[in-house]
């Protein structure tokens, strides 16, 4: 993705502040910001101001699915393109692109991020390595 000049890639750091006065600060396990959206802002120190284009989060058996639910409808009312919900134990991906709309993808399926990331179309399997 970045050497394709389509944006910027991120694991874990920096946050993501979705909201101000009182900060929700957030943290997808990788995220992807377009390069018109990055060249925007550009580099930063502290938080990114608002949420990636897309956030990707593994999900771990410690997770509850009602605190991983909070979270991706939190990244899309905030700003958030797409949201995938990675589970390993399960080899699946869902793919949340709003309330509605959601995809789950197991194995060798492939994830279309296309209006996303242009040109990105991970099988799941690629994705869980």
């Amino acid at each position: 993705m970045v050497e394709h000049g389509l944006g910027e890639v991120l694991a874990g750091d920096p946050g993501f502040r979705l909201r101000s006065d009182p900060d929700t600060v957030r943290a997808p396990d990788l995220a992807f910001i377009a390069r018109a959206h990055f060249d925007r802002v550009g580099r930063i120190q502290a938080y990114w101001p608002g949420p990636p284009d897309l956030a990707n989060e593994v999900v771990s058996p410690r997770d509850r699915w009602t605190e991983v639910e909070q979270k991706t409808l939190q990244w899309l009312d905030c700003g958030a393109r797409a949201v995938v919900l990675l589970d390993p134990p399960r080899r699946t991906a869902i793919t949340v692109r709003s309330h509605e709309d959601r995809r789950e993808a197991l194995g060798e399926d492939l994830i279309d991020l296309d209006d996303v990331v242009p040109g990105w179309r991970p099988a799941v399997g690629d994705l869980l390595g």
